[in-house]
Order: structure tokens, then sequence, then C-alpha cells
């Protein structure tokens, strides 16, 4: 496997691209799923698990075609409506593949899926919702069974907030008979970027961009043109790097607008930024002052962003606590920044850290998406050299992170194992 070896203590300066944002491609790929038109999407990510949702699409029989950021999606040929569990079991998001294929076609069959080993999150919400619009659903096997004539729309109210389950209702409810309503649903950007594709391929929404999303369902979607919007998680990673480095970035082509709370955590931490229509400039000198906060659904500080800003925290001028509400098991970083000599404690969903004068490189692991990109960030902290193991977890969200940050003057260097 991949590692990457990070020489730490250089400061960062120069300018980066952010690339399209992963939580809102994958469902907006699997909206392919819903026409027999095309679907031309740009700006979609470089990413793992962008190629693997767009194998679990193409062996349903979906054409895609790859030019760079560029996707062209046609679903007139559709011939096979599983999702197998050797493509899901790698990704949590591969459920998304279950509404569309059960609004369209009357049917479907998916693997229970996989993903990062940060909490349960189950699928029970889906299968609620799903249950509720008409779908007959067994789970057998390890597989979900659904099938339904034609849905029926109705009126949904989830126990929980939950990001693909709003999605995967969403793009169901688009092709249900009548009028869907979901309650609590989920306010990410990145559902209301589907929100809007949808719109454009024929749907018709009201309320998006809030938690009652009223749908009408219509007889049939056509194809569309869309660009993804742009990755706020990564954005506010790199921002999150030059908190921890010191040094000056511009990050181009942002969406500054959706990470007003990221942004204002980072103005707490010292960084100084100035705010563009599509670009962010920090610069940051001296130590980070420490920050507290609680995770919590969108417009809240995001889960996605709890381990970056902990690496800042690490070696941040003071003590700070950092609660954890959305994934039970989101702290396994902090055993591994421990190994670089920070001094985090946990207690239940609290973490409670006290900024260290300085880290020491050490050999580390990464055990998730974000806990990766939260190494990365104390390894370029750290003094001396920082080896990360089993970074096929930052390949799944980041595009070419190692790439970007070297030229802006990191010491960041992938190891291949076919090196």
């Amino acid at each position: 496997m991949d590692q990457l070896r990070i020489t730490g203590g250089k400061r960062l300066n120069g300018d980066i691209a952010i690339s399209g944002a992963k939580n809102a491609a994958l469902p907006i790929l699997c909206a392919g799923l819903l026409t027999a038109g095309d679907l031309e999407l740009s700006n979609v990510p470089g990413l793992h698990d962008v190629k693997t949702i767009l194998k679990i699409l193409a062996q349903t029989g979906l054409t895609v075609q790859r030019d760079g950021d560029k996707v062209i999606l046609n679903g007139s040929k559709i011939d096979t409506l599983e999702a197998p569990y050797e493509l899901v079991k790698t990704m949590r998001a591969s459920i998304l593949v279950l509404g569309p294929l059960l609004a369209r076609f009357g049917e479907a069959k998916v693997s229970l899926p996989g993903g990062c080993a940060i909490g349960s999150r189950p699928v029970d919400q889906h299968i609620m919702g799903l249950r509720a619009l008409g779908a007959d659903i067994t789970i057998e096997g390890g597989y979900i069974y659904a099938r339904c004539a034609r849905l029926k729309g109705a009126r949904i109210v989830t126990d929980m907030i939950t990001v693909t389950g709003t999605e995967n209702l969403l793009m169901a409810a688009t092709l249900a008979e009548g009028e869907t309503i979901l309650e609590n649903a989920a306010r990410e950007p990145e559902v209301t970027d589907l929100a809007n594709l949808l719109v454009k391929m024929g749907a018709k929404i009201e309320g998006i961009g809030t938690d009652r999303l009223v749908i009408q369902g219509v007889p049939a979607l056509h194809g569309a043109q869309h660009a993804v919007i742009s990755d706020r998680i990564e954005a506010a990673t790199f921002l999150c790097a030059v908190a921890a480095t010191g040094g000056e970035i511009q990050l181009l082509n942002t969406r500054t607008d959706i990470m007003d709370v990221a942004l204002d955590k980072l103005r707490e931490v010292g960084l100084q930024l100035t705010v563009g229509h599509n670009t962010i400039r920090a610069r940051m000198d001296g130590r980070p002052k420490p920050v507290t906060f609680r995770t919590t659904e969108y417009p809240g500080f995001p889960t996605d962003m709890q381990a970056q800003f902990m690496a800042v925290n690490t070696i941040a001028d003071g003590p700070s606590r950092v609660t954890e509400t959305i994934f039970e098991n989101r702290f396994m970083h902090v055993q591994e920044m421990n190994r670089l000599g920070a001094n985090i404690q946990t207690e239940g969903n609290n973490a409670f850290i006290k900024g260290v004068d300085r880290l020491i490189g050490a050999p580390v692991m990464a055990t998730d998406l974000r806990a990766s990109a939260s190494l990365v960030i104390a390894g370029m902290a750290a003094e001396g050299i920082t080896i990360i193991d089993r970074i096929y977890h930052l390949d799944r969200g980041y595009d070419r992170m190692e790439v970007k940050l070297s030229a802006v003057g990191a010491d960041v260097v992938r190891i291949s194992d076919k090196d």
C-alpha cells in the first residue's frame, strides 16, 4: 500500500485550485440512473470514490464517458438493476443507487454498504422512507431487495437528519406518483446541489436548501448539464494546513458562501482571511490559538472538519475541547496524533486537547478519510519525518493532495508500493 512521507516545518506559499465536492459528485452521478437522456457533468473530482461509483453505475448498463473532470452519463441501456457486494463494500455512499433504480425501473438489488469505520450510520432511514413511498423491501444475505410497480408520494419524517437518506429519498420521489414531503431533510450544500440538478432534469422540487422538501412527481426526467459545486471540506482542510504550518496561500474555485462556520473558527485560530467571490487568501504568522467546537448538521460545524481542526489544536497556545455528535467512532485519529507528541484525552464523545510547543515526526496510520487529512496536517507541522500508512483512505476524498501541497512548498512525497 502507498504511504506519504512528510518532512515537517515548511511554510506554505502559493495558489491551490479546489476540486469538485466528493459529497455532491457521488449522488449527482447516481442521478444518471433516473433518465434515459445524457447527463453532462463538469468539475467532477478525480477521487477513488468517484471511480468506484462509476464502476457501480457502468455495471448496470449506464454508459459512462470520462474526460478529465467531465463525465457524460447515458441511462438508455440500463439492463442490470443490481449493485454487487464486491463494489459496494468499500463505500457507504453506494446505497445512493437504490432510490433511483427503484423509482425508474420498479426494482433494485443493492448490497448493504461499507465505508470508513467511523460509525454505524445504518440505512434504516432509507428503507423506512422507501417503504413509506410504497416499496416492498426485504433484506436477505446482505442485500436489500426492493420492488414497487410505481412509487407513490407520501409524507416522510426521518428519525434523524441523514444526508444520504435525504438524497436517496429525494431522487426516488422525483418519479413517484403524486406529492412527497420530506421533513427533517438535510440542508447540506451538497444536497442542494443535487436538488438543483434534478430541477434541471425536469423535477419539481420546492423548499430547496431548507429542512422541508416538497416534490411533485413527474413521469420521466430528461438529460441536463451541471457543474458540481467546489469542495468546501477540501478548501477548509487546506486552510487548516496553513494555520498549522504558517505562510500564505490563495484558494481558487471556492464557494465561500457555504463555509461560514469553518471560516469563523479559522479566524479564531488566528488565520488572516481575505474572502473574495470564489477565492480565499489566508495568511498565518505565529502559533495558533485554541478553538473549542461541537460538530452538528449544516449549517453547524461539519463533522468532516473535526479531525483537521483537532490537528491545529494540538499545537495551539492553550487547551481546547472538541465534541463529536455525528459519528460515534470518529476519534480514531487521536491515538495517532498522540504518537506525534500531541496531548489529547478522550471521554465519551469529547476530546480534550492541551496544545504542545511542538510535534515530532513518527510513523502513523490513517484510519479513515478525514483522519488521514488530519495526520497530513499534523505531519507538516511536526519536526522531522512523518510516515503515514494506509493513505488509500486519503485518495477516497482528496484529489492529488500531495501534489497540491507540494506545489505550495510542503515536503510531501508519495511512496508507492510499486516503486
